[in-house]
């Protein structure tokens, strides 16, 4: 479990920050548990941001275990980094925002780490 989410973390990672690794290149590179993972949690970037977030809530308790934890480990990584550094141009209220919703979307995820 340990290295298929991490292997998935990662490649979701890359796949989040870069845009350009496509679902076939991770497949080869990791396999199909891994792509299926990484298909899981990748936002459907043609739809609008708004709506990419309310599916985050809606689909969380519904996402497979190995997809919940790297949903939640992916979660809590960026809410320690917002809790060090508030990113250029966001504003306090932006940073609550995004608290609530992030609270939303891990309440779904209720049992992943046990």
């Amino acid at each position: 479990v340990a290295v298929v989410s991490t292997q998935s973390s990662v490649s979701s990672g890359i796949n989040a920050e870069y845009g350009d690794t496509s679902p076939d290149e991770i497949l080869q590179q990791f396999g199909e548990e891994v792509a299926d993972i990484v298909r899981q949690v990748t936002d459907d970037k043609s739809l609008p941001k708004a709506e990419r977030k309310r599916l985050q809530i809606v689909n969380a308790p519904h996402k497979t275990e190995k997809a919940k934890l790297v949903k939640l480990a992916d979660k809590l990584y960026n809410l320690r980094d917002l809790g060090k550094s508030t990113p250029e141009g966001w504003t306090e209220e932006r940073v609550k925002e995004y608290r609530i919703w992030s609270s939303k979307v891990c309440t779904g995820l209720i049992g992943t780490n046990e």
